[in-house]
């Protein structure tokens, strides 16, 4: 296997107060690009290009840096961090957003240096779809791009969602996502009209039910790794996502067996950021543990085909 390449991820690095049935936080660590930095680096370096106000603690900047982030593309601008406050209810499906404070966040341009431009790995998060194109015009020549979305741009930016959509390698999407900017409301066909408005291959989360890939030559789908308690989901869609390009940049592959397994390292790092409130698993675990899980998932759906008749 080569050195693993540089993944950009450029989102947010927030401060989040959930409630779940099984406890709460105040001010934790939050933020897209906190989770999938912190994700992704268990496979490959992650460069993080975000804002944070004059407020923001240390010790979160502290538990970024010791995973390996490189934060040198964070801006501290005058003013408060972004806050976002939700709380989720016993069936811990979707998060109820009680208090959304943009703050910094609100001005948000990001500030791309060389090292930045020259990454071979981008993730581009849940940020207004004007500035991953931006963003995008920048790259040279990446090898893959992954990109986030969320229904308040599609409903917003429809047009601009589908830009960004036909210009990276991968868009990421959950259910109701995939449903609103497709207009299908089967899965499956949801996934197929994304192809035909020009996507070059998308994955659709399912929550517990795990994960869809498309693309014009194939489909496959991917289990969510069984868990028998979870208290936070906060983060697991962009856990999923570090998962899932630092196997890619790990690996140095991207072949159709290496997406599988990208899916694969995608539901154990989801897994294991829903397990605590905050990234708190994602710095905590080992790469045996990882290990274990994406071989689990492996035992889990792999079976010789014997012919049937």
């Amino acid at each position: 296997m080569t050195a693993p390449a540089d993944i950009l991820v450029v989102g947010s690095v927030a401060l989040d107060s959930v409630r779940t049935p099984y406890g709460q936080v105040e001010e934790a660590l939050g933020g897209s690009a906190s989770y999938f930095s912190l994700s992704a680096s268990h496979f490959s370096r992650v460069r993080v290009v975000a804002v944070v106000g004059e407020d923001f603690p240390g010790r979160y900047r502290g538990q970024l840096e010791a995973r390996g982030v490189d934060l040198s593309g964070v801006e501290t601008a005058a003013g408060r961090t972004f806050r976002w406050r939700g709380e989720y209810m016993a069936e811990l499906g979707h998060a109820h957003t009680l208090e959304t404070q943009l703050n910094v966040f609100s001005t948000f341009h990001p500030h791309l240096g060389p090292e930045h431009t020259r990454a071979p790995f981008v993730f581009l998060a849940n940020i207004d779809p004007d500035l991953q194109l931006e963003v995008l015009t920048q790259m040279k020549a990446p090898r893959r791009v992954l990109s986030d979305t969320m229904n308040y741009w599609i409903a917003r930016k429809p047009d601009r969602v589908v830009e960004v959509l036909r210009r990276v390698d991968v868009a990421l999407l959950n259910e109701e996502e995939a449903r609103a900017l497709s207009g299908e409301t089967q899965l499956a066909a949801a996934a197929d009209r994304l192809i035909e408005q020009g996507a070059r291959a998308v994955i659709i989360k399912k929550g517990e039910h795990g994960a869809l890939y498309r693309s014009p030559e194939e489909m496959f789908i991917t289990p969510a790794f069984p868990l028998p308690t979870l208290r936070d989901p906060t983060g697991a869609g962009d856990s999923f996502a570090g998962g899932f390009l630092g196997w890619l940049a790990r690996s140095g592959r991207l072949d159709g067996d290496s997406l599988r397994q990208g899916l694969a390292c995608g539901a154990a790092m989801a897994s294991l950021a829903i397990e605590s409130f905050s990234p708190q698993r994602l710095i905590e675990t080992t790469p045996a543990e990882i290990g274990d899980r994406v071989a689990a998932l492996h035992r889990m759906v792999s079976f010789r085909l014997d012919p049937i008749f």
